[in-house]
């Protein structure tokens, strides 16, 4: 816990105009134009961040949502101001939202700190928006809560039920080769997001809306209900209540829980342990990095590695199930996983709420029998090993596989690289037909990292349509890029070093034979050392880019392994460059 001397509500950051007095008599001026009166403005302040846009339909339930947290703030005395920030849509957004994550992050960083709060609700979503807030908040010395806006309702086709985006990916990979023809292609596009809100698969919006509330920053029960419904309301009542009692208390000099203070080695080992429970996101893995770097709690790839031995898979969602996350919410959502969870957990960390994860999870016991969405340690819908931290001399500092929504025969693959420049390049020739690929064959993409590219999601290259139409449903790739959480295949991710910063994966050439031992753990390059070396000789990195934020970020973000966030932006300065 952190104690701070009590700010004077909207008094506090006051405008630098070198007279602090002349300064407070303006902003009541201009407070008072805005309609609030003297005994508003002695009241403690509830920010409330909101990345409502229209350019982001997973959030358009969010402003309903936003006058329910509003509420709840004002019944517990304190004043609510709401604030926008960027808005990060994956559809919505080129080349990637991941490039924008840091900037949401910095941008909602000074915003709680220039403006007047005792504390902040932070609204978010979608699959970046809620990572960035995480961020901003470990990085303040403001008490916040996060709030996700939910997933969206399910729709359906000819029966069967649909939800975006693994359905989505599913039925275009059946569409490139040939199984739907292009009317029904086009039908079922307008069944697969069926209302606002989040994917409801087990992506990265609902792992991300998962841990939250696994690590104690969101209110117990608050991950799953879906977006617009009374339940989904009834949480904003109450997170903006438990701000206003923050701010109130913070305001009166007491303790209050910081962001940086929940955030302890063993809550994020607890979510650590959920993620692989849920079979969840491998975006997850860069966010709880990013998330521990800045909070100063060491946690590690090796982490991710030591759990996923023991840790089996529980939730039966999508990709790394059949259901959806409106199953696991019906089952008891985040806090009946917890409770099935409880022996491998640490339950002495504490949350926003103020209570232990002992204390929340008193009197719960494991889902009933009646439900097949969540199983018990007993009886594990997989074995250990949802993820898979791989190395070896194509990954040095690691990389990533979701063992969960892989092939099994291909787990164990050896196979000539066919290699991809960039993502542009894939795009360009993945459908060649002179493209010299078979079934036994390594799609390499490079320059597709952190700097290079701001890591897109282009990782699960699509099968060549020329295998698609043979039949062909996976092949082992492998790339310095991200998966969509919603995606499934036998995909090697996150390589570090990338590619643009000198590592091995800038050295491969077509027809190099790669070796990927899942058992072992291990991603091999076989090529003798010596021709590396003469490789390595001969490459030169990619340019910079020349202005601007691209500019900025290509300087200064760190690898996978270190969460991609940027050197600047930890609790101390890291150098960034070749690894």
């Amino acid at each position: 816990m952190t104690s701070t001397k009590p700010p004077t509500g909207l008094f506090a950051n006051v405008t630098a105009y070198g007279d602090v007095a002349f300064s407070r008599w303006m902003r009541r001026a201009f407070l008072l134009s805005a309609g609030y009166d003297d005994e508003d403005l002695d009241r403690p302040v509830v920010g409330i961040a909101t990345t409502w846009s229209d350019y982001n339909t997973c959030h358009r339930d969010m402003p309903a949502l936003t006058e329910a947290v509003r509420r709840g703030v004002l019944e517990r005395g304190a004043l609510p101001f709401v604030f926008p920030t960027a808005s990060l849509h994956e559809i919505l957004m080129a080349p990637t939202t991941m490039l924008y994550r840091n900037l949401l992050a910095l941008e909602t960083e000074e915003l709680i700190r220039s403006q007047p709060m005792d504390a902040v609700v932070l609204l978010g979503g979608c699959d970046k928006t809620v990572p960035a807030q995480v961020l901003a908040a470990t990085s303040v010395d403001v008490p916040a809560l996060l709030l996700v806006t939910g997933p969206m309702a399910l729709g359906s086709w000819h029966g069967e039920r649909l939800g975006a985006c693994t359905d989505c990916r599913r039925l275009w990979a059946a569409s490139r080769a040939g199984r739907i023809d292009p009317a029904e292609t086009a039908a079922v596009g307008g069944r697969l997001a069926a209302s606002g809100g989040t994917c409801p698969v087990m992506g990265t919006a609902s792992t991300m809306a998962c841990l939250i509330e696994v690590l104690g920053l969101a209110l117990p029960g608050s991950a799953t209900p879906t977006s617009g419904t009374g339940e989904r309301l009834r949480i904003g009542v109450q997170t903006g209540r438990r701000a206003a009692e923050l701010a109130v208390a913070r305001q009166a000099g007491q303790e209050v829980p910081l962001v940086r203070d929940l955030l302890t080695r063993a809550a994020l080992r607890n979510a650590v342990t959920a993620l692989l429970a849920l079979g969840g996101s491998t975006n997850a893995v860069i966010h709880l990095l990013a998330f521990a770097r800045r909070a100063g709690a060491g946690l590690s790839l090796a982490d991710f590695d030591e759990l996923a031995r023991t840790v089996p898979l529980l939730v039966d969602c999508k990709p790394a199930g059949v259901g959806y996350l409106e199953d696991l919410h019906r089952a008891g959502g985040v806090p009946a996983l917890l409770s099935t969870l409880r022996p491998l957990l640490d339950l002495s960390v504490r949350g926003v709420d103020g209570s232990t994860l002992g204390e929340r999870l008193a009197g719960l016991g494991e889902p009933g029998e009646w439900q097949t969405t969540l199983r018990p340690l007993t009886a594990p819908l997989g074995p250990p090993g949802a993820l898979v931290v791989l190395r070896g001399s194509l990954a040095p500092e690691g990389a990533i596989l979701k063992q969960a929504a892989a092939s099994p025969q291909l787990l164990q693959h050896r196979g000539p690289a066919v290699v991809f420049e960039s993502p542009e390049d894939a795009a360009r020739r993945i459908d060649d037909p002179a493209l010299p690929v078979t079934p036994d064959s390594v799609l390499v993409l490079r320059n597709a990292g952190p700097a290079a590219a701001g890591m897109p999601e282009a990782g699960s290259l699509p099968i060549p349509k020329r295998l698609a139409q043979a039949g062909v449903t996976d092949l082992v790739r492998i790339s310095d890029a991200r998966m969509s959480g919603t995606g499934y295949g036998t995909v090697v991710l996150h390589v570090a070093p990338e590619a643009a910063r000198g590592g091995p994966l800038a050295l491969v050439r077509d027809g190099d034979l790669i070796e990927l031992d899942t058992a072992g753990r291990r991603l091999e390059l076989c090529v003798p050392a010596e021709e590396l070396q003469r490789r390595r000789a001969a490459w030169t990195p990619p340019p910079l880019p020349p202005r601007g934020w691209r500019r900025l970020y290509a300087e200064q973000v760190l690898q996978a392994d270190q969460g991609a966030d940027l050197a600047f932006l930890g609790p101390s300065a890291e150098p960034v460059g070749e690894e």
